[in-house]
């Protein structure tokens, strides 16, 4: 059919519905005619990667009659997914879809297409919800539609009392302005079509229609309504929060947390104690934990001169190591991680690498730092439950009457230091290989749009990897001077731990100690909560050490404390004095790199 003279389209989302799609697509054939000129409009059957006959079934009849048209796809795209593909292609300018169960009375095709086509709305959505016609649904479906449409307008300020109705129209031109801002690609589509169109203004009629169950639910009501309930997570946090995150606001939050941070640690925390304890710690311990920190900068410049060399640039790794220290004393200074972005300003205004480059080396360095500090984590467990050493340790704090929970202990931390490594594993398999590992692997478990969310971070964390990962060698470089920059960074931590009075432990535990507890301390600071993750690394840091081992609570946290600020000092002095060698003005660099930072990157794992 030619597109010039069709007003309207009608596309039928269809996964697996050989038994049902032929009636479906001649019903609304018959009533479409009813109202419409029988050349003012088409069918578009969108075919959702079906493994049945559907897609024979949809090519015959495309033959048979020029106004239906059939949309093949290879893979799921996802309910949204696929509305999104047709709608793209549909020649109307009033669109309409509807679910192929005919679920929703074809009495009502007429109001819903002359609502929009008539210009008086831009969307109409059928309700079940209506106070005047409440449709009966089984028990399990009743409520989960009702949980999740109270949410919505709890969360999302609608005014819609039933969003997920799958009988919807739309005026062209309003639809593809919200669509530009939709993420969801399955189930919560209609949803955030819907909420976002009444945050634009659009004029959305909401009408009451006979609906009735037809068949199983495709959605599955475990996985999906998670899923769901995490993109009304997703939609209030960008609605509700995001907006009032400035950097003022951040930096404010920032200060005011660490502020009481330490009102409660000196409230609660014995901190005379504490401050004695380190007082009494030997200083020259304390300086070669120092030296030994010092030593890690120099492996950083030259892990980034190999990233940068990857992305085509090649740079002197003493101008890379003064860019790194300035980049963390950003972040020592201003809280939200503001001083990730000062790195690709530093190296576009003094090298002139490209924003995007310098914004993916970035990334791809955090991937790296990830992935090392779970594989070392994940040995250590491995290592202690092969030795014998996991059970002395949990049985020596728990007591020798608990030994089976010493047991049981054990077995749960091999297990996690074994996923661990496996997980890294196939992460790296999938970077090194033209096959989608990740993908494959994910959509197994599950297919919607929670799932195919997390896919896509687990697969931007691989691509990175593989931005690298394509060349061998420096794939070996990269990784071997990322172990060596946090096995140093370990070392400085049982440096100052050892030199505090009574702590004597061996050295396999000190060892095993010192990992957990620098790695669980890193992590913790990815919460961008303070400038520098002060009171989160030292939080995590005393924790682990205090429970894992028979060091006190106020040697733990000095040692925590003085760590940190070894790490801290050495990370200041490094910045001023290469922003003083590069002509760098920090403030200047922290506001021009965050202009440009159009995406927020991995969170930095370093002081």
């Amino acid at each position: 059919m030619s597109g010039g003279s069709v007003e309207v389209s009608v596309v039928l989302p269809a996964y697996n519905e050989e038994a049902t799609i032929e009636n479906t697509v001649e019903t609304t054939l018959d009533t479409l005619e009813s109202f419409l000129p029988s050349d003012s409009f088409e069918v578009i059957v969108a075919e959702d990667g079906c493994d049945d006959r559907t897609p024979e079934i949809a090519d015959r009849m495309a033959e048979q009659d020029d106004r239906v048209r059939h949309f093949h796809s290879d893979e799921r795209l996802g309910r949204g997914g696929a509305l999104n593909h047709a709608f793209d292609a549909a020649d109307g300018e009033t669109l309409v879809y509807f679910d192929t169960d005919l679920a929703t009375d074809m009495g009502h095709l007429e109001e819903l297409v002359e609502s929009v086509r008539s210009g008086e709305y831009d969307f109409a959505t059928g309700s079940r919800w209506m106070p005047e016609n409440v449709a009966e649904r089984p028990a399990k479906r009743d409520v989960a539609s009702r949980g999740f449409n109270g949410l919505t307008r709890l969360f999302l300020r609608s005014d819609l009392r039933d969003h997920q109705c799958g009988f919807k129209a739309f005026d062209r031109r309003a639809l593809f302005d919200v669509l530009s801002d939709v993420e969801d690609k399955h189930w919560f589509w209609d949803t955030e079509v819907l909420v976002r169109a009444q945050r634009k203004g659009y004029r959305i009629k909401e009408f009451s229609v006979d609906w009735t169950p037809k068949g199983d639910t495709k959605v599955d009501l475990v996985r999906d309504v998670f899923g769901m309930g995490s993109q009304i997570g997703r939609c209030w946090w960008e609605f509700s929060v995001e907006p009032r995150i400035t950097r003022r606001v951040s930096m404010a939050v920032g200060v005011l947390l660490t502020v009481i941070a330490v009102a409660l640690m000196g409230q609660y925390l014995p901190m005379e104690s504490v401050l004695k304890q380190m007082s009494e710690a030997n200083p020259a311990l304390v300086g070669a934990a120092a030296l030994i920190y010092v030593l890690s900068w120099p492996l950083r410049g030259v892990r980034y001169k190999d990233i940068l060399e990857e992305l085509g640039f090649t740079e002197t790794t003493q101008f890379l190591t003064g860019a790194i220290f300035i980049s963390q004393t950003g972040n020592l200074v201003f809280p939200a991680r503001a001083g990730d972005a000062v790195r690709a300003y530093v190296v576009k205004a003094r090298r002139g690498i490209p924003y995007p480059s310098g914004f993916a080396s970035l990334a791809i360095e955090r991937v790296f730092d990830l992935l090392t500090i779970t594989v070392m984590a994940g040995t250590v467990l491995l290592g202690l439950t092969v030795t014998g050493q996991a059970a002395d340790i949990v049985q020596a704090i728990t007591g020798a009457e608990q030994r089976e929970a010493a047991r049981t202990a054990v077995f749960v931390a091999a297990g996690v230091g074994g996923a661990a490594i496996a997980a890294v594993a196939v992460i790296i398999a999938s970077a090194r290989s033209d096959r989608n590992l990740v993908r494959e692997v994910v959509t197994k478990v599950s297919s919607d749009s929670y799932a195919d969310y997390i896919a896509g971070l687990i697969e931007r964390f691989t691509g990175d990897v593989q931005t690298v990962a394509s060349d061998r060698a420096a794939f070996l470089r990269v990784g071997a001077s990322s172990l060596a920059i946090w096995t140093l960074d370990v070392l400085t931590a049982i440096l100052v731990l050892v030199a505090f009075p009574n702590v004597s432990l061996d050295p396999v535990t000190l060892v095993a100690v010192g990992f957990f507890a620098v790695s669980v301390g890193n992590l913790a600071k990815v919460l961008p909560l303070s400038p520098g993750g002060v009171g989160l690394y030292e939080a995590a840091f005393t924790v682990f050490v205090a429970g894992l081992t028979p060091i006190s609570w106020p040697v733990a946290l000095g040692a925590a404390i003085l760590d940190h600020a070894v790490k801290n000092i050495v990370t200041l002095v490094g910045g001023v004095g290469s922003m003083f060698s590069l002509n760098v003005s920090l403030t200047q660099a922290v506001e021009e790199g965050s202009e440009m930072s159009v995406e927020s990157e991995p969170a930095s794992l370093d002081d």
